[in-house]
């Protein structure tokens, strides 16, 4: 997923971050392209642990949906557009979220990387 998500980055051209997350929202795996602000580590996953965890993408969500769950877990978890729910199965297992572009490179990015773990 990060590597195409990557290529994506590099056509649109935009320096991302990109984090996949569980269905907990816990890190599996993150990479920044050279070039890529620091910030847009936390970002992108805080916008991949708000998708996992709602199952929806995360420029869907609102911040007042996401406060309660915040605070109770002690994660940053962002309502920003750039993160993408990965369904297997019909279930939920995790999601993809990239940082450093607008909102839609961002989720134009997450979803490369879906398609690409998703094609047969």
């Amino acid at each position: 997923m990060l590597s195409a998500a990557r290529v994506a980055a590099q056509e649109i051209p935009v320096r991302l971050t990109c984090a996949v997350v569980d269905v907990r929202g816990d890190l599996v795996a993150v990479a920044r392209m050279d070039g890529a602000p620091f910030w847009t580590v936390e970002t992108a996953l805080g916008k991949a642990r708000a998708s996992a965890l709602f199952g929806r993408p995360s420029g869907q969500l609102t911040a007042p949906e996401l406060s309660s769950i915040a605070a109770a877990s002690g994660v940053t978890i962002f309502a920003i557009q750039g993160a993408l729910p990965v369904i297997e199965n019909g279930q939920r297992v995790g999601a993809i979220g990239c940082s450093g572009g607008r909102g839609e490179q961002d989720e134009a990015a997450a979803s490369a990387g879906i398609a690409a773990a998703t094609d047969p």
